[in-house]
């Protein structure tokens, strides 16, 4: 590599696609590098699922009840964008939007003792989703009477 370049980006996460694209835009000669085998940094998803196992070391592969690893997309780290929030503002500023996708979200999911478990998005869910049990007001009392 003999070339210059104005600026030289390490990683792909998306602060450092934010700088890359804010420099690349203002004529900067940006040049981008990342040393994983894959784009996003913190930001990445894994996919498909049998990667999630390896990544975390996990002997066992996931199990049949999943389904097929190839629909899973598991973010390392959530993330939500408000729809027309300062963050939405700056990725088309800096044209990155170009390389992303964006999606309404479908559900949430969370896995905890060996279960998945829908995330309850709406007030109707979160209250069919509770355990009496858990409500201090619903421990002392009798059932129906």
């Amino acid at each position: 590599m003999d070339e210059e370049y104005d600026v030289i980006v390490l990683g792909t996460g998306l602060t450092e696609c934010i700088l890359s694209g804010i420099m690349s835009v203002n004529g900067k000669k940006v040049l981008h590098m990342d040393r994983n085998p894959y784009y996003g940094g913190e930001s990445s998803s894994i996919t498909p699922l049998e990667e999630l196992y390896k990544r975390f070391q996990l002997l066992e592969g996931p199990p049949e009840s999943m389904g097929r690893g190839r629909d899973w997309n598991v973010d390392l780290i959530p993330k939500f964008l408000m729809a027309n929030g300062q963050l939405v503002k700056m990725l088309l500023y800096t044209e990155v939007t170009r390389y992303l996708d964006f999606k309404v979200v479908e559900g949430s999911f969370v896995y905890k003792g060996g279960k998945i478990y829908k995330v309850p998005s709406t007030e109707t869910e979160a209250l069919a989703s509770l355990d009496p049990q858990d409500i201090p007001e619903c421990q002392n009392q009798e059932g129906p009477q």
